[in-house]
Order: C-alpha cells, then sequence, then structure tokens
C-alpha cells in the first residue's frame, strides 16, 4: 500500500505562491506515475498537474506557466509550485498515485487512473 499525505496548503492573497507537498510512506511502482488534483465546493475533481517517473510533466491548461510539479524521489515526495495564484485556485488539492498506464500523456487527468490518493490540504486565495 501506498500512503500519501499532503502539506503546505493555507491561505494567501492574489498574486502570492504556496508550495504544496506529498510524502509517499513507501516507494512502490505504484507511484511511478504522480498527480495533483483539486476540487472546490459543488465542482467535480479536476486535473491540476501530473509527471511520470520518466520524467514527462503535464500541466492543465489553467494552471500552465504558473504552477510547476516536481519530485525528490530520494525522499519521496512531490512537490507542487504555484505561483501567481488567483481565487480561482481555491480548492482542496489532492495527491494521487498508482503505475503509468498506457498512453499516460492522454490520460493524465482522469480520476480512475489513481487507486492511492492523500486526503488533501486546502487552499484558499482572496482576492
Amino acid at each position: 500500500q501506498v500512503q500519501l499525505v499532503e502539506s503546505g496548503g493555507g491561505s494567501v492573497q492574489a498574486g502570492g505562491s504556496l508550495r504544496l507537498s506529498c510524502v509517499a510512506s513507501a516507494y512502490t511502482y505504484s507511484r511511478d506515475c504522480m498527480a495533483w488534483f483539486r476540487q472546490a465546493p459543488k465542482k467535480e475533481r479536476e486535473g491540476v498537474a501530473a509527471m511520470s517517473r520518466a520524467g514527462y510533466r503535464y500541466y492543465a491548461n489553467s494552471v500552465k506557466g504558473r504552477f510547476a510539479i516536481s519530485q525528490d524521489y530520494a525522499e519521496n515526495t512531490l512537490y507542487l509550485q504555484m505561483s501567481s495564484l488567483k481565487p480561482e485556485d481555491s480548492a482542496m488539492y489532492y495527491c494521487a498515485a498508482d503505475l503509468c498506464p498506457n498512453s499516460y500523456g492522454s490520460r493524465w487527468a482522469e480520476r480512475r487512473q489513481y487507486n492511492y490518493w492523500g486526503q488533501g490540504t486546502q487552499v484558499t486565495v482572496s482576492s
């Protein structure tokens, strides 16, 4: 089993920055693909960014140029650096992991691709 624990959320003004962290309890091949999702109240959970162990990175159009995903494999930690934050970025942010499926580049934002999820960390951006 892979356990994921997110941290780093908080309240920030528009234009500010936050860095989210997701620590995996143990390394397995289940974490070859890892992603960040977010869910705002009354909205569907949506993919924000993802990366594979091979180093490919994917981003939602709404965050391209503002968010950056990275991993520290030695520390079993996934990061999401968020800059130029907007009020519409406010949401609960979740870390997800699983084996990399075929055609991951076109499937990374599908919730069903991930069986392992963290409990989430709240991000609130005020205008």
